[in-house]
């Protein structure tokens, strides 16, 4: 695969005078134009050999472009901060905004290659890595970035006298120290293992350019045409690319759903609800203060039919929790910062670190709910939203976060009750808007879309639980008795079951919650 950078490539010095004036003048023209349209943002990935010239190529492109809107984002090793959360955290806040051009100097290819050197990492775990990095980069392109990997490779002789040119000058030879003249002895390590990451992360929406870094004047002329060319082909045809997204859903015949098919009737008495609103903030204060928790996180996600009780629910939450330790994040139209990012950026950066929970009131499922129904955005943009989404979690429980999701459902009848509450109470006016009775005209289309999502999205790691919501005691129980027995399966160790979130609790706490709920039989029509 490096075969080609190693036949010497060399840009003589006339030819380099004669180039690169004008190869500048049309970068800042794209870079302007780029800046301009405010559509897409560029990713530059620079990696590859010790002294292959990474550095060096980053100077040129600042003294080559407007740096105004250039900004560059080295990574090394992880801060506490950043291993409290999941790997991709720090670079998922890193990404440009639409517009901007942002120099990777490492990546997320930086841990999974020096985990593998090191043995820390089976081929089987860095080959699932790999998917994950190919998948979030598709997303970035169905996005619209512009991701551009590089990487700048030398042979073992070049990197040799690279080296030793560096240690005899003085005005260089700070730049060598013990650790890379460690890294040139396990250079034959590293070309077995960058190789196989570049074959298998080497797509056609976000290929790796190899640049032979032994030639200063090669190396970034080559960069800066490639970016070049880059840009224009993207802003001439302005199209994302075009990766593959899931396919449709197909109906029910008989019409039913996993929410149609839901019990609204359930009720819970006034007693019997404050006894186990209760019991059950008082389990869940105990749990949150466990000593396993503060390895864990807990994200709870709440979307649900409008009026269904998704404060109320949060609040009794929000009862049990240390106000430090949590924070709710209500979530409406993104603002104008938020649509520069791709979709999830505005909920990566509210992800909690270890020790705390961050509660959702909706979530990054209105891509695949209002923004379905509603028309902003694009079919194909909400189909491939999907697997993202499940991508998503699957990398917030990896990292130790508990992903708890409610789905609050109400029937029509009690909505409408709801609404016109809402409209009658001067403390409670302001929830009730046209939004809400547009959206209540489109209820077969919300409640598709809603099935749709669930049967998509309701993992073995983060499982959706549908609340019957019709009786607010009822659903408020539901809620928090299920973020207490996920929390106590997790923390114990236990397996959750799909979709349900019906989660085994130990037979000493089984029994001990089957006890207090037994004085409280007979009150409760559930």
């Amino acid at each position: 695969m490096f075969e080609s950078a190693e036949i010497g490539h060399m840009i003589d010095k006339k030819t380099w005078r004669k180039l690169v004036p004008d190869l500048r003048v049309a970068l800042l023209d794209a870079q302007f134009e780029l800046k301009e349209a405010a559509k897409i943002p560029v990713v530059i990935l620079i990696s590859g050999q010790d002294f292959a010239g990474k550095g060096e190529t980053i100077n040129v492109l600042y003294d080559w472009m407007d740096p105004h809107f250039l900004h560059t984002l080295a990574f090394s090793e992880p801060t506490d901060e950043e291993r409290d959360r999941p790997a991709m955290w720090r670079y998922w806040r890193a990404l440009p905004p639409k517009g901007w051009t942002g120099i990777f100097a490492g990546s997320w290819y930086s841990d999974p290659i020096r985990q593998r050197l090191k043995g820390n990492l089976p081929l089987t775990d860095l080959d699932a890595r790999i998917d994950q990095i190919n998948r979030f980069e598709a997303m970035l392109v169905n996005e619209g970035a512009l991701v551009l990997k590089f990487w700048f490779h030398l042979s073992k002789d070049a990197q040799k006298k690279r080296l030793k040119t560096l240690q005899n000058d003085p005005r260089t030879a700070w730049r060598v120290t013990p650790g890379s003249t460690q890294r040139l002895k396990s250079y034959d390590q590293l070309q077995e293992v960058a190789g196989h990451v570049l074959r298998m992360t080497n797509t056609a929406w976000a290929p790796w350019i190899i640049v032979e870094g032994a030639d200063d004047n090669y190396r970034s002329l080559t960069v800066g045409q490639v970016l070049l060319d880059s840009l224009r082909q993207r802003l001439a045809t302005g199209d994302n690319q075009d990766t593959p997204v899931a396919p449709k859903t197909r109906p029910s015949a008989d019409g039913r759903s996993v929410l149609s098919a839901l019990n609204l009737k359930k009720k819970l008495s006034d007693k019997a609800y404050e006894d186990q609103l209760a019991y059950w903030q008082g389990r869940l204060a105990e749990l949150s203060r466990d000593p396993r928790f503060k390895a864990r996180s807990m994200v709870c996600v709440f979307e649900g039919v409008d009026a269904a009780g998704k404060g109320g629910a949060i609040r009794r939450i929000a009862g049990a929790l240390d106000a430090r330790k949590f924070q709710i994040i209500p979530v409406a139209a993104p603002t104008q910062e938020e649509r520069a990012q791709p979709y999830l950026w505005r909920f990566w950066r509210h992800v909690p670190r270890c020790g705390r929970a961050t509660l959702f009131d909706r979530s990054w499922y209105g891509r695949v709910l209002v923004e379905r129904i509603e028309g902003f955005c694009s079919e194909r943009d909400w189909l491939r939203a999907y697997s993202e989404i499940n991508d998503f979690e699957h990398e917030l429980s990896n990292a130790g976060a508990i992903v708890i999701k409610f789905w609050l459902q109400i029937s029509q009848a009690e909505q409408l009750k709801r609404f016109k509450v809402r409209e009658e109470t001067p403390f409670k006016r302001f929830k009730i808007t046209e939004d809400d009775w547009r959206n209540r005209e489109k209820w077969p289309q919300y409640q598709q879309a809603a099935s749709e999502m669930i049967e998509r999205t309701s993992t073995g790691a983060a499982p959706w639980t549908l609340v019957e919501s019709n009786d607010k005691n009822f659903a408020r129980v539901k809620v928090l008795q299920t973020v207490c027995e996920r929390l106590e399966a997790e923390l114990d160790g236990q397996v959750v079951g799909e979709s349900t979130a019906k989660v085994k609790t130990s037979t000493k706490k089984s029994a001990k919650i089957a006890k207090h709920m037994k004085k409280t039989k007979g009150k409760s029509a559930q």
